[in-house]
């Protein structure tokens, strides 16, 4: 009796290796399967062809230099802006109590949930000639035009519809590196001689500043990969480049080599952020014993507290919110109900097909990680995650060069006699799902991070299977982390606007689709009603995630 307990385990344990041999060849398969666009533009711009080459040298010597000097001023005012106001309402929000700052910890991230290409609809119908406020103003000072009020479909204007749009990712990050501030720094500062606003900058906001600068970077990736609000104002960048070229001109190696050209201004940011910091170190010597004390602000303090952090509340979500529902109201009349169920219900397809084979794919990656920990299962999440810091535009081109020609080849084999990958959903499933795997991974991966190993040692000696373990004992822990990846990715694939208009399929309108189609085409009344249905959409995970920060505090 005593020899049946020991063979039972070790074979469980053979089994177990064994699992473990193959699982992290799963996650290189799936970051390689991510890395297929990248390598896909890299083919076509290191193509020896003559023609490729004088097509590089014509984008040089024409439109690449307007192309770069725009998108470096948008980068520079974009980022500045972004990290001034989210610095601002972070240090605001976490060092100081005021009337009105429970409201503002959490509905400071309400942006969010508005698309930047929606915010850009909504500024033009209020900023425009025929718009409320330049009519109020001709009213109240007689005059026909106005020529001295700022055009919203400028570079400005794209600035201003980023900064309020995005601002939130530099708020959260720095608003948890304060609130995690040892006050012993500060108040040796302030016994030193040094002013609040002195010890401010000279101690807070530094130990601040991987904070700021990892909110900035994303703050920087995500105006890059922008094309709706971009386009929507008329301002020439590398996204809008990329479209000109495949779409108008249909010149697949010019659109490709733009999209090369982003894809690098995307590393470079990410190498300037980390050399940025060189073999600095921000640690918080002494740890604090005691959470930072919120000053109590009274009288004008409070009033100007509550302005500042109502500001870009008000311009980042109140107000676009409140002017597309004005034009929904306005115009509900002209709504075709039969259209824009179609368009629902191919948006909500396509994003529940994405967010499960999301699901399964970021558990097989965490698990590669859990089960084999080792550099091939790290690897192949690096590379997996990587996909969200590549832009709309680059991965539609990249993925259509290899796609297209396998499907030629599948084509002259004699398997298929249509676009079997490029003219279906395949394409745009495969594009959502490089884009937004690393969501749904991080989602997935902190919540299997909570569950000690303690828990797996001892199911497996009890006898416990690999399936067993998964289904028995992880499945409950992490249904809610599985659950939260799966609606962060649904949501995202609703927003998503550039890899969808080149990869749909024919006669497959999505709802951000046809909503930049109707608001380019001045119908912003009909595109009122799409639009606030991905706003509503946006907003489940950003109260989500209001409610995670209530729970922590």
């Amino acid at each position: 009796m005593d020899t049946a307990p020991a063979v039972r385990p070790s074979r469980r344990l053979g089994a177990v290796r064994r699992y473990h041999t193959w699982m992290p060849w799963i996650a290189l398969a799936l970051a390689a399967v991510v890395a297929v666009p990248v390598l896909g533009l890299l083919a076509t711009v290191l193509d020896p062809n003559a023609a490729s080459r004088d097509i590089l040298r014509h984008l040089l010597q024409t439109v690449m230099p307007s192309y770069i000097g725009t998108t470096l001023i948008l980068l520079v005012s974009v980022g500045l802006g972004a990290a001034v106001i989210g610095i601002a309402v972070a240090w605001i929000v976490a060092a100081y109590d005021f009337p009105g700052k429970r409201l503002y910890e959490w509905a400071l991230i309400l942006p969010l949930a508005v698309p930047t290409y929606v915010m850009a609809y909504a500024f033009t119908d209020f900023l425009q000639f025929s718009g409320p406020v330049q009519s109020l103003l001709r009213e109240l000072t007689g005059e026909r035009r106005l020529p001295w009020f700022p055009e919203i479909r400028s570079t400005g204007g794209a600035a201003l519809v980023f900064i309020f749009a995005l601002y939130p990712y530099v708020y959260l990050l720095v608003r948890t590196a304060f609130i995690e501030r040892s006050p012993r720094l500060h108040d040796a500062a302030r016994t030193l001689g040094s002013s609040p606003a002195q010890a401010f900058f000279r101690v807070v906001l530094p130990l601040a500043r991987p904070a700021a600068a990892a909110g900035v970077a994303l703050v920087l990736m995500e105006t890059l990969a922008d094309y709706g609000a971009v386009a929507y104002f008329g301002v020439q960048t590398f996204t809008t480049g990329i479209y000109r070229a495949w779409l108008s001109m249909s010149d697949r190696v010019a659109a490709a080599q733009l999209a090369s050209a982003l894809l690098l201004f995307v590393f470079v940011l990410l190498v300037l952020e980390k050399r940025s910091r060189g073999r600095l170190r921000f640690y918080g010597v002494g740890q604090r014993f005691r959470k930072p004390e919120a000053r109590r602000l009274s009288g004008t303090a409070a009033v100007v507290a509550n302005a500042v952090c109502m500001l870009p509340l008000l311009i980042g979500f109140v107000l676009p919110t409140w002017i597309m529902l004005r034009l929904a109201l306005r115009d509900v009349e002209t709504l075709n109900v039969e259209r824009y169920l179609l368009w629902l219900t191919n948006t909500l397809k396509l994003a529940s097909l994405t967010a499960v084979l999301a699901v399964v794919c970021t558990l097989l990656l965490a698990y590669a990680v859990r089960l084999a920990p080792g550099r091939l299962s790290r690897l192949g999440n690096d590379i997996a995650s990587l996909g969200y810091a590549v832009p709309g535009a680059v991965l539609a081109v990249g993925i259509l060069i290899p796609l297209t020609r396998l499907d030629h080849w599948m084509y002259a084999q004699g398997w298929f006699t249509g676009l079997a990958l490029t003219g279906t959903i395949f394409g745009l499933l495969y594009a959502y799902l490089v884009r937004f795997l690393s969501a749904g991974l991080q989602t997935v991966e902190a919540g299997l991070a909570k569950i000690t190993p303690a828990v797996d040692a001892s199911a497996r000696s009890l006898g416990a299977s690999n399936w067993e373990l998964l289904t028995r004992i992880h499945a409950p822990l992490l249904r809610r982390s599985v659950l939260t990846a799966a609606l962060l990715v649904f949501v995202d694939v609703m927003k998503e606007l550039p890899a969808t208009l080149v990869l749909r399929p024919f006669n497959m309108d999505t709802l951000a689709v046809i909503t930049n189609q109707l608001a380019a085409d001045e119908r912003l009344g009909e595109a009122a009603v799409p639009a606030l249905t991905i706003v509503l959409a946006g907003l489940i995970p950003v109260i989500l995630l209001a409610r995670a920060i209530s729970r922590k505090e």
